[in-house]
């Protein structure tokens, strides 16, 4: 499937039959290799009151917190894998429980509410300036520039991902540029993937609450991404600087099903 082009293999783990190791999930989502993916989500039965469980797996075959545009798919794939008639579903993630919404073609996900809000951190980075930081579900560096088309993406994500001010977990990594009030476009470096991505929906999250404080701008926040799209961000906030409410609304794919060897 695919959110935006944020790419992942799907697994129904319902039985739990399926035990993959660090090694097999990575060969899955190598793309010489294996079936090729950003990263890989398994369906499992929920251990508290939500519907299902959800399980996500970077593309190196380390298990993360979360993945917004891996939400909206993993919503989208329950609904066909059960047939369900209901206009959302609830998993419980690393994070919390979350609730997917449809909406005809498109996937609304309510997020987590974030936390560990740092603003105006100088990591003493050649060629960057002031970055911000904010967890979405996992930890996000946003650095606003003005054209990320000329912006060193790989040599910067990784100075970033890697810098000791996110020891030892590091960080995922968003350039965003302001095309309007309420409009950003952004391109990310993803850890796990450690590379560009053509999508990250808990990067353009936290771009869009980065926006607000910054600007004051309101919600909704619409965010081109690198695979074409643009997807909306909704949330509340208030004179602290908490956020609540967050959703995050977008496209959610199929692209083909079938069989594979370990």
């Amino acid at each position: 499937m695919n959110g935006a082009g944020n790419d992942f293999v799907v697994l129904d783990n319902r039985d739990l039959s399926i035990s993959l190791s660090k090694e097999q999930i990575a060969t899955l989502c190598d793309r010489h290799r294996g079936i090729g993916a950003d990263g890989l989500l398994a369906v499992e039965p929920a251990e508290s009151t939500a519907d299902f469980k959800y399980r996500y797996y970077n593309a190196d075959g380390g298990e993360a917190e979360m993945c917004g545009n891996g939400a909206r798919c993993y919503g989208r794939f329950v609904q066909r894998l059960t047939n369900s008639p209901s206009s959302s579903i609830s998993f419980e993630t690393m994070v919390g429980d979350l609730v997917a919404h449809f909406d005809g073609d498109l996937v609304e996900i309510a997020m987590s509410d974030p936390f560990d809000l740092e603003l105006d951190v100088n990591l003493q980075i050649e060629g960057l300036g002031r970055v911000d930081v904010i967890n979405t579900g996992v930890p996000h560096v946003v650095a606003f520039v003005e054209d990320i088309e000329k912006t060193d993406v790989l040599r910067l994500g990784r100075a970033i991902r890697q810098h000791d001010h996110f020891a030892p977990a590091g960080t995922n990594v968003n350039f965003a540029q302001v095309k309007s009030h309420q409009h950003l476009a952004i391109r990310t470096y993803e850890r796990g993937v450690e590379d560009e991505t053509l999508a990250c929906g808990t990067g353009m999250v936290a771009c869009a609450l980065i926006h607000n404080l910054l600007t004051e701008n309101g919600s909704p926040i619409k965010v081109d991404v690198k695979g074409g799209d643009t997807l909306e961000i909704g949330f509340d906030s208030d004179a602290e600087n908490n956020f609540s409410k967050v959703t995050l609304k977008g496209p959610a794919d199929f692209v083909f099903t079938g069989t594979t060897e370990i």
